[in-house]
């Protein structure tokens, strides 16, 4: 029953690792330049406010009405965007799929939980199911959009949207268990409890913040970097007063915490860096097409799920100190390996390549999300999970943002050895503070938390 309920949840990865290898030709079509950088930011910054708001929302309304709402935005977004008349309509249609993706991992969670009650099963191995799930379509995500791609060009990515939300919306209507009927008055308080005002300044900072990195390559926005500040000063004023904060950063208060989150925007900066820098190489630089840096990408996605396998392993005998190590040494590795292909090196290196860069996400991930909550009070797990999660997206934000700066809108040799250079500098410094981590004998006792 978990798979049919919550068949909806690959729609959030899928969305935001197809577009990897259909970035080069939406550029093409449009004659845009880095402004295609805001079709990965948009994504992310719409999934980053709309996923505690429709978990929320689930809560009331029920999750099964909030997921199919969710999916018919996903089809009608996806149905526009292939007629999109410019790049900025086409980002506005990926921000209507983020927040229709962003409803599906909550209420798939919701859903599958209340089946397990009316069961009475242990839902444990189906929650754990999804989350790996999760990760392997995020994995997948470029070689299935190379195939989409090389078929029926960058649209195809959204056209396949279609059929899954078709099925999912089937398989719910089918097989999921009916909303609970809620009070009116219960929407109404759950609306005025979703905090609109802290949302408006997150976003307001991190729109400014990404306009004004884009803008670094060619004339500096100061303007912008002056209204990112005042937004995010507001954001802060707004989370310590509001009585339920969209992010409440009063949890920074905790250090261990604070510096799990920083860690976490580092680490996903670096990887994103590799995960959305990598195709447009192949299919520029290299010439392998859409398809080929699709399938190329392949081993990359095979060896994350098999790092991920192991380092839970590694976890529960030895907590997330070592991970941390690892993972930030072989991704500094990879980050300097990337500085070494040419637009004529064969395929075969650069798959050994893709295995290389496939280690490290495994180990990072499951080390700060272990650490996030080992950390993490009791009582605030869950807003704990949503500041790692935003952190994340932040993280690939500002990805995004690094390649656009890095590479420009054609990605040469030059670019790539740039782009790897940056990543290993940044992963040197995450080893380094990987190994203090280590002589202060943080996070090396047990699996507590695993």
């Amino acid at each position: 029953m978990v798979g049919p309920i919550a068949f909806g949840t690959i729609l959030q990865p899928l969305n935001s690792s197809m577009i990897a290898v259909a970035l080069v030709g939406i550029q093409a079509h449009f004659g845009a330049g880095p402004a295609t950088a805001w079709l990965v930011s948009g994504l992310y910054l719409a999934t980053a406010v709309a996923a505690p708001a429709a978990g929320r929302l689930a809560d009331t309304l029920g999750p099964r009405k909030v997921s199919l709402a969710g999916l018919a935005l996903v089809a009608l977004a996806s149905l526009a965007a292939p007629f999109a008349p410019s790049v900025g309509a086409l980002v506005a249609c990926r921000v209507v799929i983020g927040i229709g993706t962003a409803a599906q991992y909550p209420c798939g969670l919701a859903m599958v939980r209340r089946a397990a009650d009316r069961m009475r099963a242990d839902s444990h191995n189906a929650l754990a199911a999804l989350t790996v799930c999760s990760q392997v379509m995020v994995a997948l995500g470029p070689t299935l959009g190379g195939v989409l791609v090389g078929g029926f060009g960058w649209s195809g990515i959204f056209w396949a949207n279609v059929p899954l939300t078709v099925i999912g919306a089937i398989a719910i209507l089918l097989w999921a268990p009916a909303d609970p009927v809620r009070e009116s008055s219960a929407l109404r308080r759950t609306i005025s409890e979703l905090d609109l005002p802290g949302m408006l300044l997150f976003v307001a900072a991190m729109g400014l913040l990404m306009y004004w990195l884009l803008s670094l390559a060619q004339s500096p926005y100061w303007w912008a970097l002056g209204g990112a500040v005042v937004a995010a000063l507001c954001t802060v004023w707004r989370s310590l007063r509001a009585p339920v904060p969209f992010l409440d950063l009063r949890l920074l208060s905790n250090r261990a915490l604070s510096f799990t989150y920083v860690r976490t925007i580092a680490t996903y900066t670096a990887y994103y860096g590799i995960f959305y820098g990598l195709p447009q190489w192949l299919e520029e630089s290299r010439d392998l097409g859409a398809s080929g840096a699709g399938l190329v990408m392949l081993p990359l996605a095979l060896m994350g799920i098999v790092s991920t396998l192991t380092a839970t392993r590694v976890q529960k005998r030895r907590g997330p100190g070592p991970l941390l190590l690892i993972g930030s040494v072989v991704l500094a590795a990879g980050g300097l390996l990337l500085a070494l292909p040419t637009g004529s090196s064969p395929v075969w290196l650069l798959v050994l390549l893709c295995l290389v860069l496939g280690i490290p996400n495994g180990y990072n991930s499951m080390a700060n999300q272990n650490a996030v909550y080992q950390a993490a009070p009791a009582a605030q797990a869950g807003a704990a999970g949503g500041l790692y999660r935003t952190a994340q997206y932040v993280g690939a934000n500002l990805a995004s943002a690094m390649l656009a700066l890095l590479i420009g809108s054609h990605s040469t040799d030059g670019g790539l050895h740039r782009t790897g250079l940056a990543i290993a500098a940044i992963s040197g410094c995450l080893a380094v503070a990987a190994v203090g981590g280590l002589r202060r004998g943080r996070g090396v006792v047990t699996g507590r938390g695993a």
